[in-house]
């Protein structure tokens, strides 16, 4: 499967629009959790995959090649994997996404039942 690029077609979108190229590849299985497991700094690969439930390595790779190729993520001289300003730039982007989701929770949290 391509790598989503803005301005080629991409699910959701025939035309690219660069934000449905970005939900595209954000929204691919693992995506945003490695990013996340990113944010405090620089990761190896067997680390990533203990961090994230210990997912498949083939789809850890493969997501790994795609974050690279889209310049989310780079890998350093230590084959560890870390943000690039690009990615570190994602994740000021998504923050306010973050906050409504937690109001949102915290509003459609069950209520306790009464005793």
């Amino acid at each position: 499967m391509a790598v989503p690029r803005p301005g080629q077609a991409v699910r959701g979108s025939a035309t690219g629009r660069p934000l449905m190229a970005a939900l595209d590849l954000l929204g691919r299985r693992w995506a945003l959790r490695i990013l996340w497991e990113l944010t405090d700094g620089p990761r190896g690969a067997r680390e990533l995959r203990q961090r994230c439930d210990a997912m498949s390595p083939s789809v850890l790779y493969q997501r790994l090649a795609e974050l690279t190729e889209a310049q989310l993520i780079s890998q350093d001289a230590g084959n560890r994997y870390r943000l690039t300003p690009l990615g570190q730039a994602l994740g000021t982007a998504i923050a306010p996404l973050d906050q409504w989701a937690r109001t949102w929770a915290r509003q459609t949290a069950p209520s306790p039942t009464p005793r």
